[in-house]
């Protein structure tokens, strides 16, 4: 703000708007949670973690990207790592071009973890989130969601745009 300028404040729908993503910010998580430590016993971090290397290509990522994709520092992403390291999920190792590099790799129990714990992770998704919308209020919240992402990651941190021509 430039000094002189009067502080700019969220209108009565704006803040009623606002509310309600704090709310959904701070609720879904622990949903989210509750669920794979059940079902999966998995934190949902640990789901995430699993997940995301599911997806990349060799199902391994340098230990730098997943803290990206994960938004995780790297010291909590190495204790996550090595807990689920523990658990026979995945490995690491250096980077074969780059030896001062770490690479998290997928092990095949860790692709069977993911693929048996994915089921109920979408359900709950869906029953927490999509069950209570109709198709235009799925493209609505897209929409929204993109334009504030447009504003708040730029850079296209979680690679979306790359995800959309999938």
């Amino acid at each position: 703000m430039d000094e002189g300028e009067p502080p700019r404040w969220l209108d009565d729908e704006q803040m009623r708007s606002w509310l309600r993503l704090q709310a959904v910010i701070s609720l879904l998580p622990a949903l989210l949670d509750q669920q794979l430590r059940r079902d999966a016993h998995l934190t949902h971090f640990e789901y995430l973690t699993l997940a995301m290397l599911s997806e990349a290509p060799d199902r391994s990522l340098r230990m730098s990207d997943l803290a990206r994709l994960t938004s995780a520092t790297l010291p909590r992403l190495s204790h996550v790592a090595r807990r689920l390291e523990e658990r026979g999920y995945l490995t690491r190792g250096p980077a074969p071009d780059d030896r001062r590099a770490t690479v998290a790799r997928l092990t095949d129990a860790g692709w069977e973890k993911v693929v048996a714990s994915a089921p109920g992770h979408a359900r709950t998704v869906l029953e927490n989130v999509y069950d209570d919308l109709d198709p235009a209020d799925v493209r609505s919240l897209t929409r929204v969601l993109d334009a504030i992402l447009a504003h708040v990651d730029p850079h296209d941190t979680f690679g979306l745009a790359d995800h959309e021509r999938r």
